[in-house]
């Protein structure tokens, strides 16, 4: 079991993270590009907590049409690393970019006995999973070489992909269950061991660890109805994810209507509807270390 502190079994959310990486993908060849555009030639780049791969391919995409560098891909789960590892590996034809892999806590570890300088440093939704999350950010800025630049994806609006009125059960069963996520992602972090709180936002995190020129900038993700059978599949896994997150936290009608929505053989599986989408945000946050 590919557990870390949240108690999350990451290797088992492989196939669903995969999803989410083919259908984002143009997204994050768009921020590839942008926190590249900058980069001297033959840059370090470091994709840590580098998941499935998505943003690790578009990096490395990025990295061969400028004419190479070095990726090194950062994550505390041996089976996530090879997965994004052959993901970037996939995404180019040329060996003028070095790709290695490096597992690491950043929980325990130190990147900057692990990692050469890097010119820039992208972590995707992994510090809020650390237990001390400012205590993560200043290591990572740490581990920058001088101009280098941090860049958090954190933060943003929450995916959404169901209809308000699904015909079945009371309207608004996808909001109920994102607040019980909600809810349910407070506790854990009240219940990781040594978990710290950080009662600010993710600029004055960067700014604590010592970046100056902090900025932000937000990233549509917006795949409108009707859906592919790719999104199909990523709603469908999705939705059994949130139930499986809400667990207790559901009204019993609201369970009822969920196994109706997840059962293929049930008139209102939700797989085969034609009014499925994809709509949320995710805010990139920078700093760069002078």
């Amino acid at each position: 079991m590919a557990h870390t502190h949240d108690g999350i079994d990451w290797a088992e959310r492989i196939p669903q993270m995969r999803r989410a990486d083919e259908l984002n993908a143009s997204t994050y060849a768009v921020v590839a590009k942008r926190l590249t555009s900058d980069l001297p030639e033959g840059a370090v780049v470091v994709d840590v907590g580098s998941g499935t791969g998505g943003m690790s391919a578009a990096l490395a995409s990025v990295l061969a049409e400028r004419g190479g560098g070095k990726l090194l891909l950062v994550d505390a789960v041996p089976e996530l690393l090879s997965v994004a590892a052959d993901a970037a590996r996939g995404a180019i034809e040329t060996s003028r970019v070095e790709i290695e892999t490096v597992v690491a806590d950043l929980a325990h570890d130190d990147l900057r006995d692990l990692l050469p300088p890097a010119q820039l440093i992208w972590a995707a939704s992994m510090v809020h999973h650390l237990p001390d999350q400012q205590a993560a950010v200043a290591g990572l800025a740490r581990a920058l070489a001088t101009d280098g630049m941090l860049s958090l994806a954190e933060g943003g609006l929450e995916t959404q992909c169901l209809p308000w009125d699904l015909g079945v059960g009371e309207p608004g069963l996808e909001r109920r269950l994102l607040t019980a996520h909600s809810e349910w992602f407070c506790e854990m972090r009240a219940e990781m061991p040594g978990a710290v709180r950080m009662p600010y936002g993710w600029n004055v995190a960067l700014g604590r660890a010592g970046l100056a020129d902090v900025n932000a900038f937000s990233v549509l993700l917006d795949l409108p109805a009707p859906p592919s059978d790719a999104l199909r599949a990523y709603v469908t896994h999705r939705l059994r994810w949130l139930v499986e997150m809400a667990s207790e936290r559901l009204a019993a009608e609201d369970r009822r209507t969920a196994d109706r929505l997840l059962d293929p053989d049930d008139s209102e599986f939700v797989g085969r509807r034609d009014d499925l989408y994809l709509l949320g945000a995710y805010t990139v946050h920078s700093g760069v270390l002078r």
